[in-house]
């Protein structure tokens, strides 16, 4: 029964993504529902296995067949439902079920819309397979799928040469990390023999020296380095925010609930490997909290609203790793989970003001939008509201754990933590005051146009609010958090000791963390509402405003030291190298076809002539034979 089950969860998006490949433009919004219904069989499915599984405390391991052997090494396709995977199936099926209903609006008559719900559920699909996988040969192939998913679905409307550009940009920058990944897997398998999770815990647990072994820290560090690539970290995150080119719900469920979430997945479900590098574990921490201060002060200043909740992302990734490189795994899980809600709420958020504003996203344009689309404004301000850390809202549990795991490990790193989360409130309530208050500053056509959005938006955006305001119950502090609890068995209390900080040092810091998401609410208030401040065009902008609008400039130094450098090898090679290799194999050509020139008259078609070869042959071959 339990196989079965599996099977229907992994093949029922896979079922839908068939399913509108072949039919979904015929049907053209109906494929919509199909999608929908697809996911939420599988939301439906998750549920039942995460009852299971609360109720026994036993995972939930199915084989279905070998997929090869190499001498002692096998691989199994195998799935494992336990409790880290189970959250993460909930999340993906349920917020994804939520964007699939979403897109059913937002996607209504486009000329592929059947592709399109297509290539969601193939993601889904793709994600399953990463999440439930039981070994990482079998993570890999969800891993590689998504990157699939990702770039189809970024260049979706293909007609866009600059979406077509983000697309490929993603698409290689994450093959980047891919490799390393690879490397990391193949030196686990060089280590101890298996890539299986249970099979390098036992190996783990049984070797002695580990931490004297040099490759386990080259293994740890390359599979970091992969997540990186899929997680968005310095310095492989420039591919995310040009990822917004792709279709609103495209943003919400692979670049801010599920896919970048997926290197998050990957390092806390081999914990006790990183358990023994501490070295890359600070290096986690450091590059996590490098990269959420990085991300946050460039989306003070942008102005397309996907944008800035693109560096946003990139943002709340970096603290998610720094709770990772403070070794505490269950945090940065209970983060990934609050930051699906209300960022998932954010960008449909985001897409519904698109939709309202017939396709502008230049916040500049926008202003006084309250009034005519009600549900967005409140679903938009409650998940900003989380995000920046304000009690009681979901967001302010989980990065006040953040911060209290970064003091526990480093005074600096809980000092980057703040500042970023300091900035995080300014950039996400300027984005709420642009957007929605004060007096609209677009043409007159489009505030004709401004309407709120239908219920198939609407509606998960109000779901996903709920969520953004009260999903932060699940981990309560003082030790009454029903997820570490929950992960107990996969994430050992060993693993993330309990914060050793007295009751009175906690509360200053959940005190301090409060006041700085406040101030920040207060500086986002006091410039762009009641100084009615509005961002300058992108000509006038001057100084350090200007270095941080264009991104510090990274893109293009990344052009000039890794792509033309390339280009120009490759010009070189084109060029000189491959003339000259042409040159060497038309000169043995040449030289073949001049030695063989005199030989080409014994082809003269006479039967009589070829005999007496054979013959004087035959002959040559007999004397040989008989006499040498």
């Amino acid at each position: 029964m339990e196989k079965i089950l599996i099977i229907i969860l992994l093949l029922s998006p896979l079922a839908g993504f068939f399913f509108n490949m072949c039919l979904g433009n015929k049907i053209g919004g109906k494929s919509g529902i199909v999608a929908t219904l697809a996911v939420l069989v599988s939301f439906v499915i998750s549920a039942y296995f995460f009852g299971s599984t609360y109720s026994s405390g036993e995972p939930v391991h199915v084989h279905l067949f070998e997929w090869f052997s190499v001498s002692n090494f096998t691989i199994n396709f195998d799935f494992t439902l336990d409790q880290l995977s189970l959250l993460w199936m909930l999340v993906v099926t349920g917020v994804g079920s939520l964007i699939h209903l979403y897109s059913i609006g937002y996607m209504k008559g486009d000329e592929n819309i059947g592709k399109f719900f297509a290539y969601l559920n193939l993601f889904i699909f793709f994600m399953t397979v990463l999440v439930i996988s039981s070994n990482l040969l079998v993570l890999f192939i969800g891993w590689e799928g998504v990157g699939l998913c990702s770039y189809l679905l970024i260049g979706f409307w293909y007609k866009n040469q600059s979406y077509n550009d983000a697309a490929k940009k993603a698409f290689i920058m994450n093959r980047v990390g891919d490799l390393a990944f690879l490397v990391g897997i193949f030196t686990l398998i060089y280590l101890f023999g298996t890539v299986d999770y249970e099979g390098l815990k036992l190996a783990v647990s049984s070797t002695a020296n580990l931490e004297a072994t040099g490759l386990l820290t080259v293994a740890t560090l390359c599979l970091f380095i992969g997540a990186t690539g899929k997680s968005a970290q310095i310095p492989l995150y420039t591919w995310l925010p040009d990822a917004m080119a792709g279709p609103t719900p495209v943003s919400a469920l692979i670049h801010a609930a599920t896919m970048v979430t997926a290197g998050i997945f990957m390092i806390t479900r081999l914990n006790f490997l990183f358990d023994l590098t501490p070295d890359i574990l600070w290096v986690i921490a450091i590059v996590g909290a490098a990269t959420a201060l990085f991300a946050a002060t460039i989306g003070l200043v942008q102005t397309d609203i996907k944008k800035v909740l693109a560096y946003s992302t990139v943002s709340q990734l970096g603290l998610m790793f720094l709770a990772i490189g403070c070794g505490a795994y269950h945090i940065a899980v209970f983060h990934v989970i609050t930051h699906a809600f209300f960022k998932a709420c954010l960008f449909l958020g985001a897409g519904s003001v698109i939709h309202g504003m017939g396709g502008e996203q230049d916040m500049r344009r926008m202003g006084g939008l309250r009034g005519k689309m009600l549900v967005t404004f409140a679903t938009f301000a409650v998940s900003a509201v989380a995000i920046a850390g304000i009690p009681p809202l979901s967001g302010f549990f989980s990065k006040d754990e953040i911060m209290i795991a970064a003091f526990e490990k480093n005074t600096i790193l809980w000092i980057v933590g703040v500042v970023a989360s300091l900035l995080t409130a300014i950039y996400i309530f300027r984005a709420v005051y642009l957007t929605f208050y004060k007096n609209f500053r677009g043409t007159k056509e489009q505030e004709a146009h401004v309407h709120e959005s239908p219920a198939s938006m609407t509606i998960p955006l109000i779901i996903l609010a709920v969520f953004a305001a009260f999903g932060g119950l699940i981990s309560l502090p003082f030790g009454l958090s029903w997820l570490n609890n929950y992960l107990e068995p996969v994430l050992p209390k060993l693993a993330y000791a309990e914060s050793h900080l007295n009751m009175s040092t906690h509360l200053i810091l959940m005190i301090v963390s409060s006041l700085i998401a406040i101030v920040g609410w207060a500086i986002a208030f006091v410039i762009y509402n009641k100084k009615n401040a509005v961002p300058a065009e992108d000509s006038k902008k001057t100084g350090f405003v200007k270095l941080l609008y264009n991104k510090y400039y990274i893109d293009e130094l990344y052009d000039k030291v890794i792509v033309k450098p390339i280009y120009a090898l490759g010009k070189f090679f084109n060029n000189i190298i491959e003339k000259v290799l042409s040159g060497c194999v038309a000169a043995f050509a040449k030289i073949t076809d001049t030695v063989s020139y005199p030989l080409r008259g014994l082809q003269n078609g006479r039967l009589g002539f070829y005999l007496l070869c054979f013959v004087v042959g035959f002959c040559c071959v007999a004397c040989y034979m008989f006499l040498v």
